[in-house]
């Protein structure tokens, strides 16, 4: 009960911090709560009249003679779809063919961007992975719908408990998998809102190879079985007054959830668990389109003792993003304090060009009662390809680089955070 109101007190006053340099940091047209309506910008026009280019623009204009470049629309009720086949590599999946595509539009004028997000993917690992996410804002912003749906046959390595784990124990598992989320979100105030969610969490059919080394895997010390289902309510808040939702480049982003996990609704065993996300992004230098931008995401275990896959772990975050220079579930535990700084800046003045540099850190716990081990670092360069000017949606491709000589390139549709 301490570590919860600690944990609440921190996320307060990191939040009034953060709304506060809110207020310092960017144009009178942003400040929060009270003040003035938010809106979400969106890709415009050069001031030198140098029109925004995306990955489209260039296709068009191989194929069709004459093309003439349009301006970068606003998002209106009208939705925007941005759908492309691809192969992607990651660390955790190898090779993979994927169809990322997402929607954006407004549910009515002024109101934010609302957005779905599906990318369905087979891998050479033989992996079959299905998410699909959604944003959905209502008129006026008074009320946002947040659902995350998958299935994953996923095959996965596990490296055992703590960031003191090493490589030498690697664990390959299996499993399959099914999600359901669904958050109701009312507007409180501004850029505050609150509410509850539902959440479900099934795992069938998990195994183990076990060790290389033949020593007893922390998947077996830990008890876990073939089957584990956690089901129960999520507590939610969130201050948002970020520009963009899908490609920020000024605001402040800071969520908590408190989830609450029941044996009568069906779960395996009773547990708590806490998330605290907050991200801040600054024009820096200010007047330029190039961005800073930083993330805290801490995961902790209340009480109560989860699966062994339901463990905060690496690049199991919503985006499954964090801990770029590692292999998803590189590192597992009942605590998870994670840090990540990234510099955005264009390469080509028309925006269809980017890069990166990015640095993070992250420290987990073992089992549950355990106190936070070594600090994992990661950091490397990355690029940015306009996939859509009007909804700013990038493909980005990332090389990473960690520890213990983990490194591996890193593709997704959407910024890291």
């Amino acid at each position: 009960m301490r570590r919860k109101k600690i944990a609440i007190l921190s996320f307060v006053l990191t939040t009034l911090l953060f709304s506060n340099t809110n207020l310092y940091a960017q144009d009178k047209r942003y400040i929060p709560i009270g003040r003035t309506k938010f809106k979400d910008t969106l890709a415009v026009a050069h001031p030198d009249t140098t029109f925004e280019k995306d990955l489209f623009d260039v296709i068009r204009s191989m194929f069709v003679k004459n093309y003439k470049q349009g301006k970068a629309d606003s998002v209106t009720t009208k939705p925007v779809i941005s759908i492309v086949p691809a192969v992607g590599y990651t660390l955790q999946t190898d090779l993979a063919g994927t169809l990322s595509g997402n929607v954006v539009f407004r549910t009515a004028p002024n109101t934010r961007i609302s957005t779905i997000t599906v990318n369905p993917a087979y891998t050479q690992k033989k992996q079959v992975i299905i998410p699909l996410q959604s944003n959905i804002w209502t008129k006026d912003n008074k009320y946002d719908f947040i659902g995350d749906f998958r299935f994953y046959k996923y095959p996965q390595s596990s490296f055992g408990l703590g960031s003191d784990s090493k490589l030498a124990n690697e664990n390959p598992l299996d499993y399959t998998f099914f999600r359901f989320y669904e958050t109701v979100l009312k507007q409180i105030a501004g850029n505050f809102y609150a509410g509850i969610g539902y959440i479900f969490d099934d795992r069938w059919n998990m195994s183990e190879k076990g060790q290389a080394n033949g020593q007893v895997s922390d998947f077996e010390k830990y008890g876990s079985g073939s089957r584990s289902i956690s089901t129960g309510f999520t507590f939610n808040a969130l201050f948002d007054s970020r520009d963009n939702s899908i490609n920020a480049s000024r605001g402040f982003y800071s969520s908590l959830q408190y989830r609450d996990n029941y044996t009568f609704l069906g779960s395996t065993t009773a547990w708590r668990s806490l998330i605290i996300d907050v991200r801040k992004y600054y024009k820096f230098p200010q007047g330029s389109d190039n961005v800073l931008a930083f993330w805290s995401y801490n995961w902790l275990v209340i009480n109560g003792k989860p699966a062994y896959l339901d463990l905060p772990a690496t690049g199991h975050d919503p985006g499954n993003t964090t801990g770029r220079g590692y292999i998803q579930g590189r590192f597992r535990g009942a605590q998870m304090v994670y840090l990540e700084s990234e510099y955005r800046f264009k390469i080509t003045r028309n925006g269809l060009l980017g890069g990166v540099a990015f640095i993070n850190a992250e420290s987990f716990s073992a089992a549950p009662g355990t106190h936070l081990q070594s600090i994992q670092p990661g950091f490397g360069p990355g690029l940015r390809i306009k996939l859509n000017k009007v909804s700013k949606t990038n493909i980005a491709i990332d090389y990473g680089f960690g520890n213990q000589g983990s490194r591996g390139l890193f593709i997704n549709v959407g910024e890291v955070f």
